[in-house]
């Protein structure tokens, strides 16, 4: 494999140059391949092809196509084997450069040279039987996995490119006669004097100096409430800049600020994720020095008890034990599964974007979960309204609404949209005021009103106790509380929450029935944590974690021995779906959360996650079986290649069995892939 690049791959890097020549080489490979199949395999399913040719025609015809594939495209291949030879750990490459070259090399001297192979290797037509067509076609296959993979390997960049677009290009830098100028972010130093208009992203990590707004900080937290902001507050680049005008002095700059960190550990984390050893690599590691060892000893034994042209008889049964070892089906054996698996998944919305993600998943014991978006429905909505003696609820909720119309704030949001939604009369509320910290007041139908938290209602001299208990009860289940304060009495509560997904229980119960360890670390406060944990069933919680934390957990747990899984769907969880065995992200969620992952569920739905786990070990069980039916023939191949059966029966394998075998092999392989386009997930 080629080197993955240190740092940050920049927007103009333009393709990898790797894949670029892969994809030329295949597509060479596939055109020459395709007419050698037509040709050699025509017969076998009704076209005459090779009769209208004749045989001598249709040999030289098969050397021409098969030549360019072999000479050129599989340059590559052959080094990566020679490469394995010289390191002493034989493998997948080793398999292909023996069994492509000696296929090519037997070919080329049975179409020059036919006289020299003894006549129980001839058909009637007095030719030999020839393979440039296994050479051919393993190395087109080989290269649709090759390719396949290098797509998904250059998809990792985009994850950072997407962080990276979280932080604008320019800032707004105040100069010394308190005019604004538009400045590049690099030219950004510590100390400068930034103004961030409503709507912008705060470009750099600093201190506000001037003004109050919101923030939006899920990019941080995970968490949908954008947090109150006013002077002498810290604010972190890339985070959103809700409703108000700020000033803020730069503190961290340039590699410094937060966002630059979480950056560094997603590249960092995909840079360190070494790649899965494959299956057919470690069958190789066995069955290649097993084949060379039986190529040799059917040389000696044949050199020197063979009947004459002894020597001829041992250089044929020596290179043919090396082409029946042709490992034509295992080029399909995997990407065949991979491809069935990724289209059968994307049916069920579950998409594979890292083969490899299918064969970690499988082996999967700990899950660790985000809470917002994940298990939740990922924004506020309206859940209680609570009225105190002496006024109504729907009362209660008409004054809210009415007073929160004139709020931006998400909490006024779900307030107003519930109430909207529960038939209640909103009118325009006068004199409004947000108190930052503390809630809203104003004039509603000639009322004073103010709703807010125990702050609020302290300054308005009204009592808590009568509803203390509600309040504290709708804190326990996680919700947030504010009170109504209607002319300095307290009025009743109105609470809001972050819903769960009605799917979520029933996902949780099944991904314990499957044996994995559930923990969920989210960026949201230790009361709400534990209440939506404890409604869940969940083994273990995190709360008030940042995106460090999150990816440290997942360091911690694998140094433990642990193979773990990460599911989130904001930007703080990317560095830990980066450096988790297999990220899963939520379709619904950040772009770059998807685009750190391996695994993305379409619907943003945790059932999505026991699909990927039923697809995982379904590919991995179909792979298994793909690599039996590709080496079975071999187990049994081999031996009559080298000649086992000659003194006893007399019988040399004919050119035309090894074919047939080869052919069969690879319809098995096809055939079970397919299979899997019937799983039920």
């Amino acid at each position: 494999m080629s080197l993955e690049p240190m740092g940050v791959p920049a927007e103009d890097d333009g393709p990898n140059p790797e894949l670029v020549d892969f994809t030329h080489r295949f597509w060479v490979s596939a055109a020459l391949s395709i007419p050698l199949l037509i040709l050699t395999m025509g017969p076998m399913v009704g076209l005459p092809i090779r009769h209208w040719m004749g045989e001598t025609s249709a040999v030289w015809t098969e050397l021409v196509l098969a030549t360019p594939v072999v000479l050129w495209a599989a340059l590559p291949f052959f080094k990566r084997a020679w490469n394995s030879v010289l390191n002493r750990s034989p493998n997948m490459w080793t398999l292909i450069g023996l069994g492509v070259s000696a296929s090519y090399l037997y070919s080329v001297v049975a179409t020059i040279f036919p006289g020299l192979f003894p006549d129980s290797f001839r058909s009637h037509g007095g030719a030999v039987g020839v393979y440039f067509e296994a050479a051919a076609v393993i190395v087109a296959l080989v290269f649709l996995g090759q390719v396949l993979e290098l797509r998904a390997r250059e998809r990792t960049g985009s994850a950072i490119r997407a962080l990276l677009d979280l932080a604008p290009k320019t800032a707004r830098r105040i100069d010394k006669d308190g005019n604004d100028e538009e400045v590049p972010l690099d030219e950004v130093e510590s100390g400068d004097l930034l103004r961030v208009r409503p709507g912008d992203s705060v470009p750099v990590d600093g201190i506000v100096t001037e003004g109050r707004t919101a923030i939006d900080e899920s990019m941080l937290s995970g968490e949908p409430l954008p947090v109150e902001k006013t002077e002498g507050d810290a604010v972190t680049g890339g985070t959103l800049n809700k409703n108000g005008s700020l000033v803020i002095k730069a503190e961290k700059v340039g590699a410094d600020t937060v966002l630059s960190q979480i950056v560094e550990m997603v590249a960092k984390a995909q840079r360190s994720r070494a790649p899965i050893q494959g299956l057919a690599d470690r069958v190789a590691s066995y069955f290649v020095p097993s084949v060379v060892a039986v190529a040799i000893l059917s040389f000696i034994v044949w050199a020197i008890f063979g009947p004459e042209p002894a020597m001829t008889y041992a250089i044929v049964s020596a290179v043919s034990v090396l082409i029946i070892a042709c490992p034509c089906a295992l080029g399909l054996a995997t990407p065949m599964s991979i491809m069935t698996a990724t289209g059968r998944g994307a049916h069920a919305g579950v998409l594979i974007k890292d083969a490899a993600a299918l064969e970690r998943f499988s082996k999967v014991d700990i899950l660790i979960v985000d809470k917002t978006g994940t298990l939740t429905e990922g924004k506020p909505q309206l859940t209680d309204v609570i009225a105190a003696d002496g006024f109504d609820e729907a009362d209660i909720l008409n004054l809210a609404a009415s007073l929160e119309r004139g709020s931006e704030h998400p909490l006024a949001e779900a307030i107003v949209a519930g109430a909207k939604e529960r038939g209640a009369k909103a009118v325009d509320a006068e004199a409004f005021n947000a108190i930052t910290g503390k809630g809203v007041e104003g004039r509603v139908d000639g009322k004073a009103i103010a709703l807010g938290n125990k702050a609020m209602l302290v300054d308005k001299g009204a009592d808590s106790a009568p509803l203390q208990a509600e309040a504290d009860r709708l804190a326990e289940d996680g919700k947030t509380a504010m009170f109504v304060v209607v002319d300095g009495k307290l009025a009743g509560i109105v609470a809001v929450a972050d819903r769960i997904k009605p799917t979520s229980a029933d996902a949780i119960r099944q991904l314990h029935e499957t044996g994995l360890k559930i923990i969920m670390a989210t960026g949201d406060n230790e009361r709400t944590a534990r209440a939506v944990a404890a409604e869940l069933g969940i083994d273990e919680v995190r709360a008030e974690v940042l995106p460090a934390d999150k990816q440290q957990l997942v360091e911690d747990l694998r140094a433990k021995g642990g193979i773990v899984a990460m599911a989130g769907d904001g930007v703080n969880d990317a560095p830990a779906l980066a450096a988790a065995d297999v990220g899963i992200a939520m379709g619904t969620g950040a772009d770059v959360a998807v685009e750190s992952a391996g695994i993305t569920l379409l619907k943003g739905d945790l059932t999505g996650i026991v699909k990927a786990r039923t697809l995982s070990l379904a590919t991995i069980k179909n792979i298994k079986q793909n690599l039996f039916f590709a080496f079975i023939y071999n187990v049994v191949g081999v031996p009559v290649a080298a000649g086992i059966l000659y003194p006893v029966f007399g019988l040399l394998l004919s050119p035309m069995i090894a074919a047939a075998a080869m052919s069969l092999s690879s319809v098995s392989v096809i055939g079970n892939a397919l299979r899997l386009r019937n799983l039920d997930i």
